[in-house]
């Protein structure tokens, strides 16, 4: 093998994961220019052709695609060899690549995570914030943190927030004005909040439990947002019934300054989870987990 043949093959395997030389550049520390050039040197060398390029896109060719099968395995276990070495030195280091969702960023990250920079000042994080689920191994992630219904049974999950429960609050001029919902269907005859989820496209729909059953709702009214700031200045200034993690309104619940409904049709459901492949764990990744891991011992129960 040709000196360089390695870094040209782990820069081939990422330009074909993420099919794109911007990003792929990116994530390689490269221009995108001297990642083409690269790239067209080692076609050059191989005598194939590997990516199919266009204005818009890359793909890698038959070709490349059987040679990705060939040494993406190979370079998982370079890699991980590699952050074995880690374990001999006297502090982890590297970077984290984590994904996650407002709530996660907002509750669980940057409340921890400043602490733990400073207690590491070796490790580097990476923070990628968005509603849509990625795909940790396409997308070049280490771990993600999300609500634990939504994580796949295939990833190792460990809790680092406690068990969270949305209710719908709204404020007592409101109510004054359109009366309180009794049921979850009287939701219909009212003014509500939607949340448009920006990976998706879809409304974030309304969960709640009628008769020990788990009922996603629909709801309408006159404002769609994709912004959790917007949605909740709109509720707090009585424009609309609002769906929130009782844990940011609680203080204004207990003082009056808006008034939850429904309270029986909405149940706890687990928490945030920290999640990753069942696959060799790097020690900055480990020491990340312990960090952020729940220890809470009360656990509220989350059946319907």
């Amino acid at each position: 093998m040709r000196r360089g043949d390695l870094d040209d093959l782990a820069a081939f395997a990422t330009v074909a994961r993420v099919r794109s030389f911007t990003r792929a550049a990116a994530e390689l520390g490269l221009s995108p220019s001297a990642l083409s050039h690269a790239m067209k040197a080692l076609e050059t060398r191989l005598g194939v052709r590997l990516l199919a390029r266009t204005t818009r896109s890359v793909a890698p060719t038959a070709a490349g695609e059987l040679l990705l099968r060939s040494v993406d395995p190979a370079l998982t276990q370079v890699a991980a060899a590699l952050a074995a070495l880690a374990d001999w030195r006297d502090a982890p280091s590297g970077t984290i690549r984590l994904t996650t969702f407002g709530y996660a960023a907002r509750t669980i990250l940057a409340p921890r995570l400043p602490d733990f920079l400073r207690d590491h000042p070796d490790i580097a994080v990476e923070v990628i914030v968005e509603d849509r689920l990625i795909d940790l191994i396409a997308g070049g992630f280490d771990a993600g943190i999300r609500l634990g219904e939504t994580v796949q049974r295939d990833m190792v999950a460990v809790p680092v927030g406690p068990s969270l429960r949305t209710v719908v609050v709204g404020t007592p001029g409101y109510f004054a004005q359109h009366g309180m919902p009794r049921t979850p269907d009287d939701l219909a005859d009212h003014v509500c909040i939607n949340y448009r989820l920006l990976g998706g496209g879809g409304l974030l729909p309304w969960e709640f439990c009628i008769d020990g059953r788990d009922v996603r709702m629909r709801v309408s009214g006159q404002l769609i947002v994709n912004d959790e700031v917007l949605a909740g200045a709109a509720m707090r200034a009585g424009a609309g019934l609002g769906y929130v993690m009782e844990h940011d309104v609680a203080d204004e619940i207990a003082d009056g300054r808006l008034v939850q409904v429904l309270s029986d049709h909405c149940t706890p459901y687990p928490g945030c989870h920290l999640y990753y492949p069942d696959r060799r764990v790097s020690p900055a990744l480990r020491v990340l987990i312990d960090r952020l891991r729940w220890r809470d011992q009360a656990s509220p129960n989350i059946s319907c």
